[in-house]
């Protein structure tokens, strides 16, 4: 089996930390490369399916099979991919992301030049990018805490959350004009772009020492089976991961059932045309922007453990407005109904990625990252489903009104917990190792 090797180099957390994010080189270098990515993604999110719709002529069935087999692999490979990232190098798995997807993308715009372009195509390309997805996302969360000091993470998972918001706003709107303007082929060919700039970024970092490896001598490795149990043993075992992913997960139940109802409810019910919804939906990527903003601040005035729960309990509440919103002047209970509540979320995850990142063990932050995300991400198909099947019971409105009220729930669970009384995190506890299997790597 293929080790990592120990080897100290410049750009590490430590030398990085005197002069704060604006001396870190390798933190300006992923806030680019990272910034480039989502812009291409987010392009390519409104022209992967105009291409497949208005060149291609994919129905609606086609259409959700390109967006399900971009999460089919969390279900499939999310928790392996944790055992992986945990093993190698994140920045060297993320250069090999970022050159899968780029290859993938590029494909389209040669294939639609050769009028060779499938709807079958597509779908693999979206299965790439997903597959991709799951190492590089998973492998960014480890790579962010090598490279950057503890006391700067939520700092810096500020400024790529707000880069990501940035991109939700411009990024459709732009997709859509390079459509009409160039053809729907161009946008692939955009982020194939964003991804060979982000990879050169990558490259130009330098590598950072691992504050753990496996070298040879140290003991049997464990079985892939084996450390993926690992993780979901340490998060089944402590109070405030367990309840974060949790509460991760009803969010996103929540958030993925509102997603499927909005558009509906917006044009066949409040009865507005489409470049006015839109406009409403880019309008909601303000929230992202305002709450990466405002996370460190919050937590300088509440405290880690207060800030993530009243990121969500102060904000989930707006989101009752949503089913208040009608034609006239009852479009404008819209704005406050959605942004702040995704305002919230920003703030909440980034104060939960930052304290994961900051006091779980190296050695288990990719597995503990996938564990959460693979259980957080497996509400989307659910939340999706659940959306459609209370719209065609309820109607949008009233569907709208039974997801907006259980979004509540993951509010009033932090509410309940006792991190509303305290004003700093401790580390999670080291697990069990008694229950860990013989072989199971242990820290230096």
């Amino acid at each position: 089996m293929l080790t990592a090797r120990a080897g100290r180099v410049r750009g590490t957390a430590g030398a990085a930390g005197r002069g704060g994010l604006a001396a870190n080189r390798s933190f300006r270098l992923l806030w680019i490369g990272e910034s480039a990515g989502k812009f291409g993604t987010a392009i390519t999110g409104v022209a992967l399916p105009l291409l497949a719709t208005v060149t291609l002529h994919a129905g609606t069935f086609q259409l959700g099979l390109i967006t399900a087999v971009q999460w089919v692999p969390w279900l499939l490979v999310g928790l392996p991919a944790g055992v992986w990232v945990d093993r190698y190098s994140p920045r060297r798995l993320m250069i090999c992301c970022n050159t899968a997807s780029a290859a993938a993308l590029l494909s389209i715009p040669l294939a639609a030049a050769a009028q060779l372009l499938t709807i079958t195509q597509i779908m693999l390309v979206a299965l790439v990018l997903g597959l991709a997805n799951v190492f590089f996302s998973t492998a960014y969360l480890v790579y962010l805490p090598l490279i950057v000091p503890p006391e700067d993470l939520v700092a810096a998972n500020s400024r790529l959350q707000g880069s990501e918001s940035s991109a939700q706003i411009a990024g459709p709107g732009l997709g859509g004009a390079l459509t009409q303007l160039l053809g729907a082929a161009v946008g692939p060919l955009v982020n194939a772009g964003s991804f060979a700039v982000s990879t050169g970024c990558l490259l130009l970092a330098p590598e950072p020492a691992p504050d753990l490896v496996t070298a040879p001598g140290r003991g049997p490795v464990a079985s892939v089976r084996q450390e993926i149990g690992e993780g979901l043993r340490f998060v089944r075992r402590h109070r405030v991961l367990r309840l974060l992913t949790v509460v991760a997960a009803l969010a996103n139940l929540a958030m993925t059932a509102y997603e499927a109802i909005l558009v509906v409810f917006l044009v066949r019910t409040v009865h507005l045309p489409p470049a006015a919804v839109g406009l409403l939906m880019a309008a909601t990527g303000v929230g992202g922007i305002a709450g990466a903003l405002a996370a460190a601040p919050l937590v300088r005035w509440l405290g880690e453990p207060r800030a993530i729960v009243y990121s969500l309990a102060a904000t989930a509440p707006f989101g009752l407005l949503l089913p208040l919103t009608g034609t006239g002047l009852a479009t404008g209970y819209f704005l406050p109904g959605a942004i702040v509540p995704v305002a919230g979320l920003v703030v909440h995850n980034v104060v939960v990625g930052s304290f994961r990142q900051r006091h779980t063990p190296r050695r288990l932050l990719g597995r503990i990252s996938a564990t959460m995300r693979f259980l957080v991400f497996g509400a989307i198909p659910l939340g999706a489903l659940a959306g459609g099947t209370l719209g065609s019971l309820l109607g949008p409105r009233g569907a709208l009104w039974c997801v907006m009220t259980a979004a509540l729930l993951p509010a009033l669970l932090l509410c309940c917990s006792s991190l509303r009384r305290r004003h700093e995190l401790d580390s999670p506890a080291a697990p069990d190792h008694s229950a860990v299997p013989e072989g199971t790597p242990c820290p230096s």
